[in-house]
């Protein structure tokens, strides 16, 4: 497998702004240094791929509201490798989009895709599973996704079936997908756990640049013609603007409808290495190291008293202290300081209007 033929997808066009007040429509979590490490989350979504594939192969696709965010925090990417969707279209007009890209330059490409504002743990059992993903689709039409080994019965993650009976003849981590289950309720949740061939659908895919785009083909035609009609404009000045008139004609439609549940080749790679999606601030909490209270402090100088399970999170530098607390979010950023059940976080959008 040739390195400088992988290729990293990143999709950020995504506008949540789960974490108010750090995130706000105009910046979105994965532009905002969630963790307090002094990385955000599409930084540290491009580090974990350092030596699986080279800056020049990475790409983004965002709205053109974030490219400049994208260019400040992402100075090695060629700046061609930035894509601007014009609307929203799902993620399947997304993928289609640098799928033809990608193909235009390199017919040969292995690409894998992800989500711009996830947490991975263990960087070095990723990158491991990454190159074993990417060693096997480099060279047939199989369509893998990665299924995170449920910790919980968590109701707020699709889950892939697997059949586990017999690993693929090339890889013994990789398995066939049965079927593919929305988020469930938690009863559903408690027995799929329960099992061990249900897996969180991660949102993370592995194919070569060929396969997909002749999966778009069959399944997808009307979304692929616009795209394919769009190879005499690829890494032309008048690219964008063809694309702001085509894109929108798309139809709104996420991969897993328009391509996973339909094709015949689906794979799935069984992983664990200390995946969240951070999709609040409770996945935050249960993510990050607690203390013997179990509280989660992200910030210089925090101090508690007599209070656990709870999430503190100052980024600019105040001395924040904390008494008698018990499951709260506290939280700082830009002369707005939000106090919450973590129970009652779902409420935030609320009280950010």
């Amino acid at each position: 497998m040739e390195k400088n033929n992988n290729h990293l997808v990143i999709m950020a066009g995504g506008i949540g702004s789960r974490f108010w007040p750090m995130s706000t429509p105009e910046k979105p979590k994965q532009f905002i240094d969630v963790l307090g490490c002094g990385r955000t989350l599409i930084q540290l979504t491009a580090d974990r791929f350092e030596g699986i594939c080279p800056p020049e192969n990475i790409w983004v696709v965002t709205s053109a509201a974030y490219a400049d965010i994208v260019r400040e925090q992402l100075p090695q990417i060629p700046e061609g490798n930035i894509l601007c969707e014009p609307c929203r279209r799902n993620t399947a007009p997304c993928i289609a989009y640098v799928s033809w890209r990608i193909k235009a330059r390199d017919p040969k490409a292995n690409m894998v895709v992800t989500p711009s504002d996830h947490v991975v743990m263990d960087v070095k059992e990723f990158q491991r599973v990454i190159r074993t993903a990417m060693g096997f689709t480099d060279s047939s039409d199989a369509i893998l996704t990665l299924g995170m080994k449920p910790t919980r019965p968590e109701t707020g993650y699709g889950y892939i079936e697997a059949d586990l009976t017999a690993s693929s003849a090339r890889c013994k981590e990789i398995f066939r997908v049965d079927s593919f289950k929305e988020k469930p309720a938690l009863e559903t949740a408690e027995k799929y756990v329960k099992k061990n061939n249900f897996f969180w659908n991660a949102g993370i895919f592995v194919w070569n640049v060929s396969t997909i785009v002749n999966a778009l083909r069959v399944y997808q035609p009307a979304i692929s013609q616009i795209f394919e009609n769009m190879l005499p404009y690829y890494g032309t000045p008048e690219e964008q603007e063809r694309i702001d008139i085509e894109f929108p004609k798309c139809e709104n439609i996420s991969i897993d409808y328009a391509i996973l549940e339909k094709a015949e080749e689906i794979f799935v790679c069984p992983a664990s290495f200390g995946w969240s999606d951070l999709g609040t601030w409770g996945s935050l909490h249960t993510q990050s190291k607690q203390d013997a209270n179990h509280n989660v402090c992200i910030g210089e100088d925090i101090r508690l008293f007599e209070t656990k399970n709870c999430l503190i999170h100052t980024s600019q530098e105040r001395r924040v202290v904390v008494q008698g607390l018990d499951g709260y979010i506290v939280a700082e950023k830009d002369n707005t300081l939000l106090i919450c059940k973590l129970s009652e976080e779902q409420r935030i959008k609320q009280f950010s209007e």
